[in-house]
């Protein structure tokens, strides 16, 4: 019997990134191979907010191009992955043998946090692929109880690909810029400390233990992720570094992998 899939946050930078030559492309690109081909993919994605967990059911998910003022190419691209309701349902079980309410959506496509990893990992868009939310209205803490409840998918064959960015203030972004300012590189070395030492309360509770939290993330969609896929892991998870850095002065494109203890 194959052994479990870890959990994976990935950074998915900027849209444009797909189109880049930059170290985030290259981890991405190599990541597929580096965790082997699951059966399905559930991806969580910072793009698709709602106020209770929502999995798409689309037998064939339209690639979405949420974003605006960037490059033609960009609008061209498609990932033409099948969809999973089966995924779909199963989550949703999941999710009520803990006293979770969820809904599926059978309209929701792809958008760029889930398609862009993706079209980068699995090129050849034959895994079939559902799409969880996040809510930006629940905290940290409920997201890792999301992610717990899921945790029985990584022995089913299922990769949970939580797409998000560790550093993510389009305020300070900053096209083509290198380096970091220091309140980036502080959020990044305190989410890296946390992370290493299977400190779960701390992501849980990361604006008030981060002082700079609310820099690092003026809001808060980008970093839930993360905590799903933590979860996701159990009760002691983990972590593994699998890529570090910065692009465009402001888009920290950390990723990491939980592993079960």
């Amino acid at each position: 019997m194959p052994a479990p899939f870890p959990t994976v946050f990935v950074s998915h930078g900027s849209p444009t990134l797909i189109l880049e030559d930059s170290p985030g492309r290259a981890f991405l690109a190599g990541l597929g191979e580096r965790l082997g081909r699951p059966s399905a993919v559930l991806a969580v994605s910072a793009h698709w907010t709602t106020g209770a967990p929502a999995v798409s059911s689309a037998t064939r998910p339209e690639t979405v191009h949420d974003f605006h003022g960037f490059p033609r190419a960009l609008y061209e691209m498609r990932y033409p992955a099948p969809g999973a309701p089966e995924l779909a349902a199963r989550v949703l079980g999941l999710l009520r043998a803990q006293g979770m309410a969820g809904s599926a959506d059978p309209d929701q496509g792809l958008d760029h946090g889930a398609w862009v990893p993706l079209k980068l990992m699995y090129g050849q868009a034959d895994i079939p692929v559902a799409q969880l939310s996040v809510m930006p209205g629940r905290d940290a803490a409920d997201h890792v109880a999301l992610g717990r409840a899921l945790a029985p998918l990584r022995d089913e064959g299922v990769l949970i690909l939580a797409s998000g960015g560790a550093v993510h203030n389009l305020r300070d972004f900053r096209f083509g810029a290198t380096g970091a300012a220091p309140w980036a590189e502080a959020f990044a070395r305190w989410l890296d400390a946390t992370l290493m030492a299977g400190d779960v309360e701390g992501i849980a509770r990361w604006t008030e233990r981060c002082p700079e939290a609310r820099v690092a993330h003026p809001t808060d969609e980008h970093f839930l992720p993360l905590p799903v896929a933590l979860g996701a892991a159990g009760p002691t998870p983990r972590a593994e570094r699998l890529h570090d850095g910065f692009e465009h002065g402001s888009i920290g494109m950390q990723a990491y992998a939980f592993h079960a203890a």
